[in-house]
Parts: C-alpha cells; sequence; structure tokens
C-alpha cells in the first residue's frame, strides 16, 4: 500500500509601484532592505541575505559575526520575470542539504499598466519537509509571506 501525500503550497500576491526590472532587483539584489531583521535562523543578529544572481547560486544569511546560513539554491534566474528558490528550512526552522526535502518558492514579475508590476509568490511543495504542517502555518501566517510581501511593497 502506497501513501499519498497531498501537495501543499501557499500563494500570495501584491503589486508594487515599479516597473519589472525594478521590482526583481529590489526582490533580489536588496532582498535584506525588506526582509523582518527577526527572521533569521543564525545564532547572531542578521547582517545581509544573499541571493547569488544564477542558476545554481546559494540563498543564505551572513550573521554581524560573518557566519553564513544557508537558506536554499537558486533553481531558475529569469531577470526580470521570475525566480525559482529552494527552501531547505525544515518545520524547526532548521537547514537540511538534501533536495528531497526542500520545498521551492517561485515569484514571477508580471507587468501591468501604469508602470505598476504584480509580485505572485508561490511557495509549493512544502509536504517535502520534515515537520511540514509546522513549515506551512509559518509561511502562511501574518509574519509570513504576507507580511514579508506588504514589506516588500512598501520598500519597493
Amino acid at each position: 500500500m502506497t501513501t499519498e501525500t497531498k501537495p501543499l503550497a501557499v500563494t500570495k500576491t501584491v503589486t508594487v509601484r515599479a516597473g519589472r526590472e525594478r521590482a526583481f532587483t529590489v526582490f533580489t539584489e536588496r532582498f535584506f532592505s525588506w526582509w523582518p531583521k527577526g527572521h533569521h535562523i543564525g545564532d547572531v543578529e542578521l547582517a545581509d541575505v544573499v541571493i547569488e544572481p544564477r542558476e545554481g547560486g546559494r540563498w543564505y544569511e551572513r550573521g554581524e559575526d560573518g557566519t553564513e546560513c544557508d537558506w536554499g539554491r537558486v533553481l531558475a534566474w529569469e531577470p526580470p520575470a521570475r525566480l525559482l528558490l529552494s527552501w531547505h528550512l525544515q518545520g524547526d526552522w532548521e537547514y537540511h542539504p538534501d533536495p528531497a526535502k526542500a520545498s521551492e518558492i517561485e515569484v514571477r514579475f508580471v507587468a501591468e499598466a501604469g508602470g505598476l508590476t504584480r509580485v505572485e509568490l508561490e511557495h509549493r511543495h512544502i509536504e517535502r519537509h520534515d515537520l511540514a504542517a509546522d513549515v506551512l502555518s509559518g509561511v502562511d501566517s501574518e509574519n509570513g509571506w504576507s507580511g514579508i510581501l506588504a514589506a516588500y511593497a512598501q520598500h519597493v
């Protein structure tokens, strides 16, 4: 007998007052400028969050003491239209390097009239994680993607 796991995903959308290029740049190159400073896994205060601008690049945090903690990988880098990241943080907010235990975060930047950009974020395959229900409740809360994207929209 096989057990099917129900796919778990969170989808959020925000519209920003910027063209696609700027929206993509702020999301990727200036991630630290809008990311909540309390959302980190390292033992020290957060000093930066880096998304390396290439497929296969790292996505990681850097603490004030220079230590680095991986969050995931860049699976697709398609400026200014699309970004796909792996998320390796489990339900206990610990990093697990196994790609089979990682979810994906796809971010699409869609041009709208009047110089606006619709940013569509889908965090999918959450069922792959250890303690998947904890990951789901965290990313689908006001302190999760809803609040994070609101902060991003204000910063752009």
